[in-house]
């Protein structure tokens, strides 16, 4: 945990709100996930914090051997709305991140990941979309950094961003640090605007255009969400999901 208050010069911290920071600033110890060598383990978090509340949660997540992580994020509430997961692989594991952030108003939403591969033939994957609406500023940013001796790593990183209006704005930094040679690593980036012609198409079916709006969007997040295991996260997710959506297309 860091002492003193964050500034834009904390790379972390760069979009952040930190007037929002302060006023709880200083930040709880972070969460310590610990799973062992060969074991598997599911997180579903669901940050919907009040509107005018700061929500920051941290995770450290620490992977035995041949263990498995997989996080499902969404990030959605909040004046401030911060998810962050520093993750360390041992060999042969994997971890797996679906995360959507939705956002409105003057909302800042963020998610920032650090993936330390410090062993040969792990993996990890991580997906994250954002929507965003008015003024909100939506935020990830991602550190995927490979040891010198983590030989057979294959991580990936993809992160879309959809504008509801020009206002908004959508940071998207997923960022590669190798020191391997016999890698594979990809990152990818894209911010726009909804598909004119499918909103059109979908008009021209007789959907109104709130509901044509609605339908692309849950079609844009869903491949994040839709592989929640526990049934009844899933519903949980989907209709906080669904709420949020409703919020920004109001």
């Amino acid at each position: 945990m860091m002492s003193s208050l964050p500034t834009r010069r904390d790379e972390a911290w760069r979009y952040s709100d930190l007037e929002a920071v302060g006023s709880v600033w200083p930040l709880p110890a972070p969460e310590r996930v610990e799973v062992a060598a060969g074991a598997e383990i599911a997180r579903v978090i669901v940050q919907d914090a009040p509107t005018d509340a700061v929500a920051v949660q941290d995770f450290v997540v620490m992977l035995g051997a041949g263990a498995r992580a997989t996080f499902h994020v969404l990030n959605t509430g909040g004046r401030l709305g911060r998810v962050t997961i520093d993750v360390t692989l041992a060999e042969g594991a994997h971890f797996e991140l679906g995360a959507a952030m939705l956002g409105g108003g003057d909302q800042t939403l963020e998610i920032v990941t650090t993936t330390r591969h410090v062993a040969p033939n792990a993996t990890s994957n991580q997906v994250v979309r954002s929507v965003l609406g008015a003024r909100a500023t939506g935020s990830y940013l991602g550190k995927v950094a490979v040891a010198r001796h983590a030989q057979k790593t294959d991580a990936s990183q993809s992160v879309k961003a959809m504008l509801l209006a020009r206002t908004a704005t959508a940071n998207a930094k997923p960022e590669l640090e190798i020191y391997a040679d016999d890698v594979k690593c990809a990152h990818g980036a894209t911010v726009g605007e909804l598909d004119a012609n499918a909103l059109f198409y979908l008009m021209s079916r007789g959907i109104g255009p709130a509901a044509a709006k609605a339908l692309l969007l849950r079609g844009f997040i869903a491949g994040v969400l839709d592989d929640i295991a526990d049934e009844a996260a899933r519903e949980t997710v989907e209709a906080a999901a669904a709420a949020a959506l409703e919020r920004l297309l109001a």
